[in-house]
């Protein structure tokens, strides 16, 4: 269990070259490469979701891709059309966005919903259908979707078919005193995050990603684990203060990004702590409050942490 840790160290030394702070949303954005799945940032503009995506990308030696999201967004503007070829008279594809490793889907809620359901087969099927036919998308195909939580005039709110479909809910938050204060010492120095190209990074070795992603599918899950996981998501099923519980597929989402978790701790086996501590990116997006609830202040990380204190942790 060598390459997860490894992996883990060496995108930490360099990114933080480009990013300042931000380790639990850098560490998150890793676990859910190592899972295949994608991930929905929320967080207001200018606390480096883009860069650390970008950086990613760059030191994975995967492709990049960015989508600005607005209300008139159609759905070939992501995932591309067919384009006649005057001089052969034959149409040609024209890739759209979809086409690449990671793709960042800025204001995702901007998004029309056609448009929407467009980016959900990409996400699920892992392939783009156009003209009736269907194209693959790359194996490492991510999406990392960015939404404001405080705009939202304008908005489609994702319907609960398309969030179920995010691997994890990430809130970035803004950064510590003393990491604003360095970001300003390294801006004043030079820093210009718009010209990535020109920071020495060292990228990974090309087949890294692909080990640490078959290590994690190999980590144990002790069958105890698995009546844990269940209880979890089952309980928020008939939770006082929820509309709307867990699906099954958060159980599955729940187990992967634990065994993430553990390999990134150099562990080879999972326990309750890498349940617990991945609970809420897993959950919060995937549990509606009922509106008496949310009125009172209520948040969906709160009822998370109450379910896991309300479920019997095994020994």
């Amino acid at each position: 269990m060598n390459a997860v840790p490894q992996l883990r160290q060496h995108i930490r030394d360099e990114m933080s070259k480009v990013v300042v702070g931000q380790d639990e949303l850098r560490d998150q954005c890793v676990i859910a490469l190592l899972c295949r799945g994608h991930v929905l940032l929320e967080g207001v503009p200018g606390i480096a979701k883009t860069l650390t995506v970008k950086a990613l990308s760059r030191l994975m030696r995967l492709g990049f891709q960015r989508v600005q999201c607005t209300s008139d967004l159609m759905p070939a503007d992501i995932v591309g059309t067919n384009i006649l070829n005057m001089a052969t008279s034959a149409f040609q594809l024209h890739q759209g966005p979809v086409f690449t490793d990671l793709l960042l889907v800025d204001e995702v809620n901007r998004m029309p919903p056609r448009t929407q359901a467009a980016l959900l087969e990409c996400m699920e099927e892992h392939q783009v259908t156009i003209d009736g036919k269907g194209y693959p998308l790359s194996q490492f195909f991510t999406v990392f979707a960015t939404q404001n939580p405080i705009e939202f005039e304008g908005t489609y709110p994702l319907p609960e078919a398309q969030l179920d479909r995010f691997l994890l809910k990430l809130r970035v938050t803004y950064p510590a005193m003393q990491d604003e204060v360095r970001l300003l010492a390294n801006v004043q120095n030079g820093f210009e995050s718009r010209e990535l190209d020109k920071i020495p990074l060292t990228p990974i070795d090309s087949d890294l990603l692909e080990q640490a992603q078959r290590q994690v599918k190999s980590v144990t899950v002790e069958e105890a684990l698995f009546s844990y996981i269940v209880q979890i998501v089952r309980r928020t099923r008939d939770w006082p203060s929820l509309s709307l519980g867990a699906s099954p597929r958060a159980a599955v989402s729940l187990m992967a990004v634990s065994k993430a978790h553990a390999a990134m701790d150099g562990r080879d086996y999972v326990i309750p702590d890498d349940v617990k501590a991945t609970s809420r990116p897993v959950l919060r997006h995937r549990i509606m409050l009922r509106p008496e609830a949310d009125l009172e202040g209520v948040t969906p990380d709160q009822v998370v942490e109450d379910v896991l204190r309300a479920v019997e942790v095994p020994k």
